[in-house]
């Protein structure tokens, strides 16, 4: 389930910053002609001579690890700090003064104070950004933490969550576009270094396009999430919304039943139930044996049960006689196109899909269905590119569909071993 990205703990913040922060290079009071390496390297951040005192006084506090001498040097200075330098160590050591006191609060005003200041080592801009921006993020600040965020990357920040905290920052900004298009690079950007992308940058996005409704964007970002996470239990949540969409149409409705069943991904009584209504009505008895058979396997129900015990006797009687007649019909000429796919679908609900492809290619040219139940029929047998091809080619209402198995066919074999998915976006279903 989604979880909003924790804050980094006042602990690893004083391992992080503390001690990357306390190793910078004192500050170095104001030179009319600064040497040009220390400029180059960014090393000093200069002080005014009139704030050096109180500079020193700071440094011995914080050495000292002594809170109370080091709150008293900041309030003591605080109206003093007018330099862009004088005000960046002023909020370099309020800083510290958060770390030894473990106070986020504090830690906080002594970013900002450095950054605001303007003369931050370049080397340190990306960091004082990230953890401002997951203070600011802790805080639902979201605007601020999309501003801090942005600045962290673009400064070449290589903290492993900030895309994932700069993502969750616009879509809670409602920015979702933003948002979106953060979730695909940096989906990319995993995949492209060969791990695999977090949950969460599919999950998130998902749940913020189905409030808005969006229901096209949220099924793309979902196509990506089944193709890195193809887990039966994301193939279910995702192909539920195009059960939802198909609304009355039996024959889409089957067709995305199909899809559920070659993912794995049927493990309701209920959706048992509705295929097997559907293959029913529509002429398939060797399918509807062959799905509720899957469903006994599966111990999803019994043979026994009330509602598939009577049938799996009917259809079964049924299928038996037709099967011999239906491989007679294969090797016919068809009458017309529509009885060449109504052959070659039935063929495909008894497993014959090697004599189904030839039906298929006959008439996908003119039939969209055709076209479609091609690119099925093909994956089925295992003729992978083929299948892809004629994915492809298909439009209209089962385009969607087509991308959808053309994931399945190119998924590995065996996906590694991962741990349970993120819940999916309600369905409904």
């Amino acid at each position: 389930m989604f979880t909003r990205f924790r804050q980094m703990p006042a602990t690893a913040m004083a391992a992080v910053l503390g001690c990357a922060l306390i190793a910078t290079a004192a500050p170095a009071v104001a030179k009319e002609k600064p040497k040009k390496e220390e400029s180059k390297k960014g090393a000093e951040v200069p002080v005014s001579k009139g704030f050096t005192p109180a500079v020193k006084k700071m440094i011995d506090a914080n050495t000292a690890k002594d809170p109370a001498a080091l709150q008293a040097a900041l309030t003591e200075s605080q109206g003093a700090a007018t330099e862009p330098g004088d005000r960046y160590w002023h909020g370099y050591y309020t800083l510290q003064l958060g770390l030894l006191n473990k106070d986020k609060a504090t830690q906080d005003r002594g970013l900002d104070a450095m950054l605001d200041s303007g003369v931050s080592p370049a080397d340190s801009v990306a960091a004082y950004n990230f953890y401002s921006g997951n203070f600011a993020y802790g805080d639902k600040n979201y605007a601020k933490a999309v501003q801090r965020l942005e600045a962290a990357q673009a400064a070449g920040s290589n903290e492993p969550n900030l895309p994932l905290l700069l993502m969750d920052s616009y879509l809670s900004s409602n920015q979702i576009d933003k948002g979106v298009a953060m979730a695909k690079a940096s989906i990319e950007a995993s995949r492209a270094a060969g791990q695999r992308p977090s949950e969460e940058l599919y999950v998130r996005p998902a749940r913020a396009l189905q409030a808005a409704k969006r229901t096209d964007d949220l099924l793309d970002i979902l196509t990506l999430r089944v193709r890195d996470w193809p887990q039966p239990v994301v193939w279910r949540n995702t192909l539920y919304i195009l059960l939802q969409q198909a609304g009355g149409d039996k024959d889409l409705n089957i067709d995305v039943l199909r899809l559920m069943r070659a993912t794995n991904a049927m493990t309701e009584r209920g959706e048992y139930l509705e295929y097997a209504a559907l293959a029913t009505e529509a002429g398939y008895p060797g399918e509807v044996v062959s799905v509720v058979k899957q469903g006994i396997a599966n111990k999803v129900f019994t043979e026994k049960d009330e509602r598939f015990g009577p049938i799996l006797s009917s259809q079964t009687d049924r299928a038996n006689a037709d099967h011999a007649a239906l491989l007679a019909d294969a090797s016919k000429k068809p009458a017309t196109p529509k009885a060449a796919r109504a052959t070659a679908d039935a063929l495909v609900g008894i497993g014959e899909y090697a004599k189904a492809i030839p039906l298929y290619e006959g008439v996908a040219a003119t039939d969209p269905v055709a076209q479609y139940r091609l690119g099925v029929a093909q994956a089925l047998a295992g003729q992978k590119d083929a299948a892809v091809a004629s994915f492809a080619k298909v439009t209209g209402s089962r385009a969607r569909l087509a991308k959808l198995w053309t994931v399945h066919v190119q998924a590995p074999a065996t996906p590694a071993p991962a741990p349970a998915p993120a819940a999916a976006p309600a369905t409904g279903g």
